[in-house]
């Protein structure tokens, strides 16, 4: 029996076949790609607000979907964040849903995933943390966590500042398995995350790239004609470095946010407001981009991979070939 070179200790846990997870995405992560994936043999994860207010399903209906699409694992991302006791309790019947529907895999971000790994554990629950340094993952050490999200200087959305082998270094003395997000654009660069002793890679850039993927040709085809050059740091849409596409209305509109803005975030209370502010209007502004078609007021999120994106295919298409790259090169 031939050997299977992607098995690892992420896929063992999980009972997949091959370590990749498709990244939850705002507002990418449609229910028919989240299957697509968990069916290929990676994982896909549900990112909650995307699915209700972008793609119009309420939570317990999009598990469902998922669930008629595949019968394979599936996860679920929860930020954490402690912004207001509303947004907590409604995160909280967020998890609770998705526990009722069979989703055991919980990628934690941006907070404390204490409460997470108390309410998904004692099911049998999984959950992996997003970090950036070495500094946020002793911090969730401690709730007894499975796993870390590696976030590097490469990844769409809200990137590191580390390249994926000094993070690597960083975090391996941890003693958890350790997923690279950011940069995987290709099978090099998974078979490179292999090599380096990563579990398993995150992908999300790649993955809007596909064919399930709902959203707009002209963002699929921008990623495909994207090098590394063109995707820039701009603060204006979430108040904190967000890796977007550059285009004429980033370029118009400019990437920094205002003096006043700047001090807001520098204080505990204010900055909490700031975020669910910036939270509310991003929610608004991609929302109704989705609704109108607004393709030149939208910010498209994406990662240096990008460059190696050279095509839109299946996601069926991409892991098959990822898999048999990994087995042929390990």
């Amino acid at each position: 029996m031939k050997q299977n070179k992607c098995e690892t200790i992420f896929t063992k846990t999980l009972g997949i076949s091959c370590p990749i997870i498709c990244g939850p995405m705002y507002p990418c992560s449609n229910p028919e790609l989240i299957a697509a994936v968990s069916e290929a043999g990676g994982i896909g994860v549900v990112q909650p607000l995307s699915m209700v207010y972008v793609h119009g399903y309420y939570l317990h209906e999009g598990f469902q979907m998922i669930k008629k699409l595949t019968q394979k694992p599936f996860g679920m991302n929860v930020i954490v964040e402690s912004s207001s006791r509303i947004y907590e309790n409604r995160m909280k019947q967020s998890v609770e849903i998705a526990l009722e529907e069979g989703c055991r895999f919980f990628i934690t971000s941006l907070g404390s995933p204490k409460w997470v790994v108390e309410m998904v554990k004692p099911l049998g629950g999984i959950v992996y943390h997003d970090v950036t340094s070495k500094r946020w993952a002793e911090k969730a050490l401690k709730y007894n966590i499975d796993g870390f999200i590696c976030v590097n200087n490469r990844a769409g959305g809200h990137a590191g500042t580390l390249s994926r082998q000094e993070l690597f270094d960083q975090l391996r003395p941890l003693g958890l398995p350790l997923i690279c997000a950011g940069g995987i654009g290709n099978e090099d660069d998974f078979v490179n995350a292999l090599k380096i002793g990563y579990a398993g890679v995150q992908m999300g850039t790649r993955f809007i790239a596909t064919t399930e993927c709902r959203e707009k040709s002209a963002y699929k085809e921008a990623i495909v004609h994207s090098s590394e050059k063109d995707i820039v740091l701009t603060e204006r849409v979430t108040g904190i470095p967000l890796s977007v596409i550059r285009t004429p209305y980033v370029d118009k509109i400019g990437t920094k946010i205002g003096p006043i803005a700047r001090w807001l975030f520098k204080y505990r209370l204010t900055k909490k407001w700031m975020r669910m502010w910036y939270g509310f209007w991003a929610v608004r502004q991609f929302k109704k981009a989705s609704l109108y078609g607004d393709s030149s007021k939208e910010y498209w999120q994406a990662g240096k991979s990008a460059d190696h994106v050279n095509a839109i295919e299946s996601v069926a298409s991409i892991i098959s070939r990822f898999a048999a790259a990994a087995n042929r090169i390990l």
